[in-house]
């Protein structure tokens, strides 16, 4: 199987997932400092079906989870089903982390 390999190209506001050389999905983000508002999740057609952008997610909420200076809004529809369907994530969602 080839390897993931997730980058976070902070120039486009994006997080990136490659398989071996391929794009195969990209989340499209505003950081406005506090919050990071996920605005897109989009896999590419040909890779669609896969798991990718649920892996994309887990990934950029893990670095977000790590950094733990910002909160998180799901503005796109996927963003927030992931979140709905990962209940133990929803510490980083803004409005829901504690003082």
């Amino acid at each position: 199987m080839t390897e993931l390999r997730f980058t976070h190209e902070s120039d486009a506001s994006r997080y990136t997932l490659y398989r071996g050389d391929d794009l195969v999905s990209v989340l499209d983000y505003r950081d406005d400092g506090r919050t990071v508002a996920m605005t897109r999740a989009y896999t590419i057609p040909t890779f669609r079906g896969h798991g990718y952008a649920g892996e994309l997610v887990a990934r950029a909420v893990a670095e977000l989870e790590r950094s733990g200076d910002r909160s998180v809004v799901p503005v796109c529809w996927y963003v927030a089903d992931w979140f709905a369907a990962h209940p133990g994530r929803g510490g980083i969602l803004a409005g829901q982390r504690s003082a």
